[in-house]
């Protein structure tokens, strides 16, 4: 792993000319929202192909190798019955796909616990048949939904939301390191516990969103500076970012997104 640059030299960076492009985390995520909003929950016919028809519109919004293969299956209905469980020789998916993209899901369902595990693990099934990318899904929605559920309220100690949310993540290696990540001093930099945690370099769940539900529990009440620390500890940095706005978002509100950004941000179709 290289040498992260310090924290106060990440602020400095030239972030490039607008629009700024979002990828397929956000591609997948417009999907969710289209079928919340028509099914007021995961239609698993609906979704796929809301996946397929994005994914054929446009492929080059960084989707990762078994995506470019299973997507364009799924616009057939039931396809995702049998298609997920096809890939990485019968065991499906375990990357961290399903859980980049499910935020929405915890939003939506923030009211009711277990509906936001029920269709977070909906959501999943549809592309990441493994237990593992279905643990890592649900962990990101029941982190989103909880972090609504505190707003307003005097934002919770990191330990305090971690415990919150680990009785709800089935039993996995996501929830093992979600435990291992309690221990993570605070206070230690995003590399440091990058090393612990993992930072989605292996594009997996397991390695992905124990890293992402620390990052966020620390800084739960700043948007802009969960993100930086969260690109601090480099990896998967699109991917950990997308899961970690999701989250710090339900708590500390749209209005903390720095003005800046949202207007140079690729402008979002319209649901």
């Amino acid at each position: 792993m290289t040498e992260a640059r310090s924290f106060a030299e990440l602020h400095y960076l030239d972030l490039g000319r607008p629009p700024w492009h979002w990828t397929d985390d956000t591609a997948m995520a417009l999907s969710i929202v289209a079928t919340l909003r028509q099914h007021q929950g995961i239609d698993q016919d609906h979704l796929a192909r809301g996946f397929s028809t994005r994914y054929v519109a446009e492929p080059r919004r960084g989707y990762g190798p078994a995506m470019h293969r299973l997507l364009p299956q799924l616009h057939s209905k039931g396809a995702w019955q049998i298609a997920p469980r096809e890939l990485f020789g019968g065991q499906g998916s375990f990357g961290n796909g399903a859980a980049m993209r499910v935020a929405p899901v915890g939003a939506y369902f923030a009211d009711d616990l277990n509906a936001v595990v029920e269709h977070a693990r909906r959501s999943a099934e549809v592309t990441h048949a493994h237990p593992e990318g279905i643990a890592g899904a649900i962990a990101v929605a029941v982190a989103a939904a909880l972090a609504w559920r505190l707003r307003g309220q005097t934002k919770p100690e990191p330990q305090e939301f971690l415990d919150q949310i680990l009785p709800l993540i089935p039993n996995s290696e996501v929830a093992s390191r979600v435990r291992k990540a309690l221990k993570v001093c605070i206070g230690i930099s995003a590399i440091d516990a990058a090393r612990t945690l993992g930072n989605g370099s292996e594009i997996t769940a397991q390695d992905t969103v124990p890293f992402v539900l620390w990052s966020a529990a620390h800084h739960l009440d700043n948007y802009e500076e969960a993100l930086w620390h969260t690109v601090s500890g480099l990896g998967d940095m699109d991917t950990t970012c997308a899961m970690v706005g999701g989250i710090v978002v339900m708590y500390a509100g749209v209005e903390v997104i720095p003005a800046e950004w949202r207007q140079n941000r690729e402008p979002l179709p319209n649901l």
